[in-house]
C-alpha cells in the first residue's frame, strides 16, 4: 500500500515538474521575442558581411539567447513530455506515445540547434578579424543547418501539439477547449513547412505557444494539487 502512494506521489510530482516546465517554456518565447527583435535585430539584414558583422557586435546577447531560448528550453521540453506521457497514459495509448516520441524528437534538434548556433557563432568570430568575407561564408552554412533543425521550420512541433490535442480528447486527460486550441496551434507550425507560408506560420505558431504553454501549464500544476489533496 504504501509502495503504491509512493509511486502515486512521484507521478504527482512529475506532474508539476511539466507544468514548471511549461509556464518555462512560454516565459521563453517571451524572453525571445524581445531580446530577438528590441536587443538584437538581425533579420533585416541581408548583406553576409554586415550580418557576421552584426553577430559580432551582439555575440554574448546572441549567445545568452539562444542557450536560454533553444538548450534549456528544449532540456524542459524533455520533462514536460514525460508529465505528459504521463497524464496521457502513454503506457496504454499508441497515440500518447507517438506524442512522446515527437516530443522528444522536438527537444532534441532545438537544443542541437541552440547548441550549433553558439559554437558556430565562437567559430565565426574568431574567424572574422582575420578575413571577413570567409567568416560570412562559413556563418551562412551555420544559419543554414540552425534553420534546417528548428529555427524555422516548426513542422515537428506541430505535429506534436496535433497529436498531444488528439491523445487529449480521446481518454480526456486535458480540457476539451485547450485540445481544441492546440489543434491550431498546431495548423500553424505545419504550414511552415511551405516556403510561402513559412513567416506567418512561424508568427502564428510562437505566438499561439506562449497561450498553449501557459495555459499547459496552470492546468498541470492545478491538476496536480488537487490529486494531492484527494491523496
Amino acid at each position: 500500500m504504501k509502495q503504491t502512494g509512493d509511486m502515486n506521489m512521484r507521478k504527482l510530482q512529475l506532474q508539476k515538474w511539466g507544468g514548471a516546465a511549461a509556464l518555462y517554456e512560454a516565459l521563453a518565447y517571451i524572453i525571445g521575442i524581445v531580446g530577438f527583435i528590441a536587443v538584437a535585430n538581425m533579420s533585416e539584414i541581408a548583406d553576409p558581411v554586415q550580418k557576421v558583422t552584426a553577430v559580432v557586435e551582439n555575440q554574448t546577447v546572441l549567445s545568452v539567447l539562444h542557450l536560454i531560448v533553444y538548450v534549456v528550453w528544449g532540456a524542459s521540453l524533455v520533462v514536460l513530455t514525460l508529465a505528459l506521457h504521463e497524464r496521457l497514459r502513454g503506457n496504454s495509448s499508441a497515440l500518447a506515445r507517438m506524442a512522446t516520441a515527437f516530443g522528444l524528437i522536438w527537444a532534441t534538434l532545438v537544443i542541437a540547434s541552440g547548441m550549433i548556433y553558439n559554437v558556430g557563432m565562437e567559430t565565426a568570430v574568431s574567424l572574422y578579424a582575420q578575413n571577413p568575407e570567409q567568416a560570412a561564408t562559413v556563418w551562412l552554412a551555420i544559419e543554414s543547418v540552425f534553420n534546417g533543425l528548428g529555427g524555422g521550420v516548426e513542422v515537428v512541433g506541430g505535429i506534436w501539439v496535433v497529436l498531444l490535442s488528439v491523445a487529449a480528447l480521446r481518454n480526456g486527460g486535458l480540457p476539451r477547449v485547450f485540445n481544441y486550441f492546440g489543434f491550431l496551434v498546431g495548423a500553424a507550425g505545419l504550414v511552415t513547412v511551405v516556403p510561402a507560408l513559412s513567416e506567418i506560420g512561424g508568427m502564428v505558431f510562437g505566438l499561439t505557444q506562449i497561450v498553449w504553454f501557459a495555459w499547459l501549464g496552470i492546468v498541470l500544476l492545478r491538476v496536480a494539487e488537487k490529486e494531492t489533496y484527494v491523496n
